[in-house]
């Protein structure tokens, strides 16, 4: 993990902490040298309050007032569907870059329009994929490029989790439910496994847990450019119980062997009798504070190579929505 100069003075703002990352990644600017968060808004305003004397800084009751502070850059964090106008507001403010929670959009039409609405106004935008960050994907990334690998033959990935309810059950919020929650995740890395663009989908999509309007279950199987195939589980299968928020795993098959990776395998085992179960909580590197630090350099007018920008979360959301034509097509639909 990187840390800025302490003759920096970068002044980040926050639209919104209706995602739960939002508080994450305020966390990670406010121990940065160098670096101010210097305000905050939600259309929440009982939320944002609490959220700025958190994190000791200033609640803006409207967004034109923290855009006018001359910010370097802005994070959104906000329900799916407002990414577009959010993200728009900030480029407009004159900040160098903006990171937008995942996924970037809910429709192809609107990540298109926010990618090209910050080119336009030379800002860089960025989509909140953490986990391109950690360093045992990292390692994983070595294997493969070394030939350790051979030719990759298929990938089975998995991003399960507990139902997070709130507005991400609330389909004109959300723009879906598990699919489009965490499809996108996974197929980032294994865009950066392979190096190769989807073609295809088929995907069985259902709501077999909660039987509700939203989906939470999700079985994707994504055919790429050269013939690897992946599948991917998305389900919010994991019970309120369950020790942990859930996984994020893929075991890459090639001519070479098979190499399995657990994201978030670093963990201890909690008894908690306030929470009345085990938990498992992490350790090891910050994923958030990576993808923060790649951020604040864009917001400083640096380049971070690392982090992904507009084009992957495009790209990510692309094969998301294209599973749930496939589900309601009941056949496979082209990327």
């Amino acid at each position: 993990m990187t840390t800025q100069s302490n003759e920096t003075n970068l002044k980040i703002g926050i639209l919104s902490f209706a995602h739960g990352h939002a508080g994450s990644y305020a966390s990670e600017i406010v121990q940065r040298p160098g670096v101010t968060l210097a305000g905050v808004w939600d259309a929440d305003a009982e939320r944002g309050q609490a959220c700025a004397k958190q994190f000791g800084t200033t609640f803006y009751a409207s967004e034109a007032e923290l855009l006018a502070l001359g910010l370097d850059g802005v994070v959104v964090a906000s329900e799916n569907t407002h990414h577009r106008r959010l993200v728009e507001l900030a480029a407009d403010s004159g900040v160098k870059a903006v990171v937008s929670e995942k996924p970037l959009a809910t429709t192809v039409e609107d990540a298109r329009a926010m990618i090209d609405y910050c080119a336009a106004r030379n800002v860089k935008l960025a989509t909140a994929f953490p986990c391109r960050h950690s360093p045992a994907f990292k390692r994983l990334r070595e294997q493969i490029q070394s030939g350790a690998v051979g030719e990759i033959l298929a990938i089975r990935g998995t991003n399960r989790g507990t139902m997070p309810g709130g507005w991400f059950i609330d389909l004109p919020l959300s723009g879906g439910g598990a699919v489009i929650d965490h499809t996108v995740h996974v197929a980032d890395l294994i865009w950066l496994l392979l190096g190769k663009n989807a073609t295809e989908v088929y995907a069985e999509i259902g709501n077999g847990f909660y039987h509700q309007e939203y989906d939470d279950t999700g079985f994707l199987t994504i055919s790429y450019d050269g013939g690897v195939f992946a599948t991917l589980d998305t389900s919010w299968s994991r019970p309120k119980t369950f020790p942990t928020w859930g996984d994020v795993t893929l075991q890459v098959v090639g001519t070479g062997g098979v190499f399995e990776l657990d994201l978030f395998g670093q963990q201890l085992e909690q008894y908690d009798d306030a929470a009345g179960r085990v938990l498992w909580p992490n350790w090891g590197s910050s994923l958030d504070g990576e993808l923060v630090d790649g951020f604040l350099k864009l917001s400083a007018g640096e380049e971070a190579p690392d982090t992904a920008t507009g084009e992957d979360g495009l790209r990510a959301l692309e094969i998301a929505l294209a599973a749930y034509k496939s589900a309601e097509a009941k056949q496979p639909a082209a990327v």
